[in-house]
């Protein structure tokens, strides 16, 4: 079986013959499999296993035909190497015992160390490097996500003390996102070094932000990140998370490759609003998924039309798949989106003359 890269080329705004699909979080709760896993090891000790977490990683793309694998981890992996000390709670999240509060608590954030802390990732990428036929897309948290979950102790819908912190002792905030930028920059440099064919930066809760505030609290330290992996010919994805539509069109400075855009703002539009800089990653809203599958495809059909009227796209969801989603109707998808855009590409170039 030859290597499919058909991920990258989309990565790279190259021509391809049929749409790349992947799915965030594909390796979980949806699973029959990864729900068996589940019950004997948490999320955490899985990752400590990289046999397991390559076996749970690999379960995607073997079941559903997916163009890209997205290893099994966590963006919180990282933070215990620089000194924070966390759970993973059911139905809660990440949980915090020693949250940032203060300038003393940024400053005894040490430096990552990858190898010491983090060797059972490296060994989980090595092993999926050597093993899998599509390419493997690695990743971390963006600082201002994860600095809201260090901050608050716990997930959070206000970002009360974040946004507090923010506002009330930027000089603290900004020595923290300088912290959590070093901390990125090595882990992702790691993962490349290791076997990464792409990596994604999630910031799942910068929409929490206004324009202005994400301009100059967030956007420098985002730039940053991507200006260091920039020699690097791995493709560079960044999620800026749920309702960032209004961020877009300040993200035309930054480094990366691809865009992934949310549900509430249209392909086309995300495309303008980028100024068609980037490729653009997916963005059916994950609950289509519980509709009756004429519905699916249809909603997925006319993301396709408005994905390939320019080089450069990847089917994908909006946000994470979540647990009640159906194995059965995913497959289907997923052959729909090859097979459907397969057949308008072609005719896309036959009308071109091409």
């Amino acid at each position: 079986m030859s290597y499919k890269d058909t991920f990258i080329k989309a990565c790279k705004k190259q021509e391809v013959d049929t749409l790349p699909v992947w799915y965030m979080r594909q390796a979980g709760r949806y699973d029959p499999d990864y729900r068996v896993i589940k019950e004997k090891y948490s999320l955490l000790e899985i990752c400590q296993q990289p046999e397991l977490a390559a076996e749970v990683t690999l379960m995607p793309v073997k079941k559903l035909g997916v163009d890209a694998a997205i290893l099994y981890s966590d963006i919180m992996n990282p933070v215990a190497s620089i000194g924070i000390d966390f759970d993973i709670v059911k139905n809660i999240g990440p949980v915090i015992h020693n949250p940032i509060r203060s300038s003393a608590d940024v400053e005894k954030l040490r430096p990552i160390q990858v190898e010491k802390d983090l060797s059972h990732v490296i060994k989980t990428i090595e092993i999926l490097a050597a093993e899998l036929k599509v390419p493997l897309i690695t990743f971390a948290g963006a600082p201002f996500t994860i600095a809201s979950y260090l901050i608050e102790g716990k997930p959070s819908k206000s970002y009360i003390r974040t946004k507090e912190l923010m506002y009330s002792e930027p000089a603290v905030w900004f020595q923290l996102m300088d912290k959590l930028g070093d901390m990125v920059i090595t882990y992702l440099k790691a993962h490349i070094a290791a076997g990464a064919k792409a990596v994604q930066l999630f910031d799942s809760w910068v929409g929490a932000l206004s324009p202005k505030d994400f301009q100059h609290y967030v956007l420098p330290t985002i730039k940053r990140i991507f200006a260091e992996l920039n020699h690097l010919d791995q493709p560079k994805i960044y999620f800026p998370g749920v309702s960032s539509g209004e961020l877009l069109p300040l993200l035309q400075e930054v480094e990366a490759d691809v865009i992934g855009l949310d549900w509430r703002v249209s392909v086309p539009e995300g495309r303008r609003r980028l100024g068609s800089k980037f490729a653009v990653q997916g963005n059916l809203d994950p609950y289509v998924l519980t509709a009756p599958m004429s519905v699916i495809k249809e909603q997925a059909k006319l993301i396709i039309d408005q994905g390939i009227q320019e080089p450069g796209y990847i089917f994908n969801l909006g946000h994470g798949l979540f647990p009640e989603a159906s194995i059965d109707k995913l497959h289907e998808l997923t052959d729909f989106v090859h097979s459907y855009s397969t057949s308008a590409l072609a005719a896309a170039k036959q009308g071109s003359g091409v």
